[in-house]
């Protein structure tokens, strides 16, 4: 099937521009790195020229908001066959990148161009949300050319029927009145090759886990609960059913919390001092001495109104924490790429979380 693009002026009598060649293949690299929105699909470019251990180089590698990685080999001319074995070759090395290979790379790619951002926040600020814990749980394979030969077609298009999530963009340069513009269309339906790398997703490669810290949500909706208390006396909690207990239930005594107030920010830092207990026989060490919860002078009333359905617990519990150190809301810290989550608690692997909030709170 021969792809043609055509362009044509229309102020008065529709007029073709005429096609022009590309001047140079690493223009084009620069035109995508400049605004990978050309690709049709958002993209934070984490590298270029990125070099694999067979020895080749990756021309340009990127990252969606869901954590797919885009590899994208450029070639202005005709493709030969021999690409696709070259691009299949990438995607080989590729598929067991970790979360920290691909953090490695991106810090490459930064010092290379200057610039001193961090992939939490550089994802952040491309996609209004933190990065997910799994990257690499898909890649896709995208072939940039001018046009490709029948062989090359046949290939593409067989490997795409059977899941592989590879694709040719077409790309055609034009120049009018010294005006330079460039257009694009796609051999292959994206919407199906994008539906093909996500079925073909494993398990991903998670950010490694430090073995100690812990994400803690501590949502004050309702009034249930409160932070002056929690700051006060020395806990986190959570409840209203098992959903939303049975995380913060499984916090280990003398493992680190970061505690979060959803919109707020991170405003403490503490070591879990005791194993939960339901609100009513929650236990804190206030002022050196062990007190019952329930005696305790306090700002929220740690009690559900939901009455108990198919076997729900809807009690609030609560795990001693002795802080580190603890902020007012005013004081929360927040920043684009820092991690947030619906769980009321969670292993934290989110490195630049951790590195910020440490430095914020003054922990070694």
């Amino acid at each position: 099937m021969s792809l043609e693009i055509g362009l044509w002026r229309v102020d008065g009598a529709p007029e073709r521009v005429a096609l022009s060649s590309m001047p140079l293949e690493a223009r084009l690299e620069e035109l995508i790195e400049a605004d990978p929105g050309i690709l049709g699909t958002p993209l934070l470019l984490i590298g270029r020229q990125v070099r694999t251990e067979y020895g080749k180089f990756i021309d340009l590698l990127g990252l969606d908001a869901e954590g797919t990685l885009h590899i994208l080999e450029l070639k202005r001319d005709r493709t030969p066959r021999e690409v696709m074995a070259q691009l299949l070759d990438y995607g080989s090395w590729v598929q067991d990148l970790s979360n920290e290979d691909i953090r490695e790379i991106f810090a490459g790619y930064i010092r290379t161009s200057g610039a001193g951002t961090d992939l939490d926040q550089a994802f952040a600020e491309r996609f209004g949300a933190s990065p997910p814990e799994a990257l690499n749980t898909a890649h896709t394979l995208t072939v940039v050319a001018g046009e490709v030969d029948a062989s090359t077609e046949r290939i593409v298009t067989y490997l795409a029927r059977r899941n592989v999530p590879i694709n040719v963009m077409f790309f055609r340069y034009f120049e009018d009145q010294g005006r330079k513009y460039l257009a694009r269309t796609w051999l292959m339906d994206e919407a199906v090759v994008t539906a093909s790398a996500a079925e073909s997703k494993g398990q991903g490669k998670k950010e490694p886990w430090n073995g100690q810290d812990w994400y803690v949500s501590f949502g004050e909706e309702g009034g249930v609960r409160s932070w002056l208390d929690a700051r006060r006396y020395g806990f986190v909690s959570a409840g209203g059913g098992d959903w939303f207990s049975r995380t913060l239930r499984a916090l280990p005594v003398g493992d680190r919390v970061f505690v979060h107030i959803p919109k707020v920010g991170y405003v403490g830092v503490g070591t879990v001092s005791r194993e939960a207990r339901p609100f009513d026989e929650a236990e804190l060490v206030v002022d050196g001495s062990v007190r019952k919860m329930t005696d305790l002078e306090l700002a929220a009333a740690y009690r559900h109104d939901h009455q108990p359905q198919d076997g729900q617990d809807r009690r609030e519990w609560v795990v001693a924490v002795d802080w580190l150190k603890t902020v007012p809301h005013e004081d929360a810290l927040w920043t684009a790429g820092m991690f947030a989550n619906q769980n009321s608690a969670c292993k934290l692997r989110a490195r630049f979380t951790i590195d910020v909030a440490t430095r914020y709170f003054g922990l070694d």
